[in-house]
């Protein structure tokens, strides 16, 4: 009489089927170099973003499934508000999740334009920009001015196209002019989730003009440059 195996009873290769399935040999987890947490990693990558990072490029990056860098995100979105504390949920070890919540911060993690970066909460808005203000000098570099003149005349306007218009890397001066509080963020590319800037009233006051409109005509200024300027602002 032979043996058969209960049809309910859960053999080894069923409990196999069960576990949760983790990514392995990723670069993440290098042979000899210290393993990294999954939601450390995308912290670090989206620190030190510029622009919105969607899911499919972060996920490329750490080489993980799009599934766990969702859940990684939404892990972080939970710490920043002040839930548990994030961190990648382990299956080869024993051991769970702190269940102890922390601190809500002063950023967050935001969706915009199909990707993911981090903000200041908007109730520090003030604070940050007269901090800002109060610690930079008044004066513009011509680099500065340049990409500013671009930004009035072209708005709304990625950074992407500031640099072709200028032909160098504005990303810095960018940077100054958005702390100086003299343009903004005003929209997403549809196509691209590049971020589009504008002017502020800021400028507008500095200016001592009204409106956009009371600036003036571009054409006569320009000495053979006229690319990327085909027409007047109207």
């Amino acid at each position: 009489m032979t043996n058969e195996t209960d049809a309910t009873t859960p053999t080894e290769d069923d409990a196999d089927d069960e576990r949760p399935e983790v990514s392995v040999a990723t670069p993440l987890d290098v042979p000899g170099q210290p393993s990294l947490d999954l939601d450390r990693a995308i912290e670090a990558l989206l620190f030190i973003a510029d622009e919105p990072q969607g899911l499919v490029h972060l996920a490329a990056a750490v080489a993980r499934p799009i599934a766990e860098v969702k859940a990684s995100i939404a892990r972080l979105v939970a710490d920043y508000d002040g839930g548990a504390p994030s961190g990648e949920p382990r299956t080869d070890a024993s051991g769970g999740q702190p269940a102890a919540s922390g601190i809500r911060r002063a950023f967050e993690l935001r969706e915009v334009g199909g990707g993911w970066r981090f903000y200041a909460r908007t109730e520090y808005d003030a604070l940050i920009t007269d901090a800002v203000l109060a610690q930079t000098s008044t004066k513009l570099s011509q680099a500065a001015l340049e990409t500013l003149a671009v930004i009035a005349y072209k708005q709304p306007i990625s950074r992407s196209s500031i640099a072709s218009i200028r032909a160098v890397n504005v990303d810095s001066v960018v940077r100054t002019l958005y702390g100086r509080g003299l343009i903004t963020e005003v929209d997403t590319d549809e196509e691209t989730g590049a971020i589009l800037y504008g002017t502020t009233d800021l400028l507008l006051t500095n200016l001592g003009i009204a409106s956009l409109d009371d600036l003036p005509p571009i054409s006569p200024l320009l000495d053979g440059g006229q690319e990327g300027f085909e027409r007047d602002l109207v």
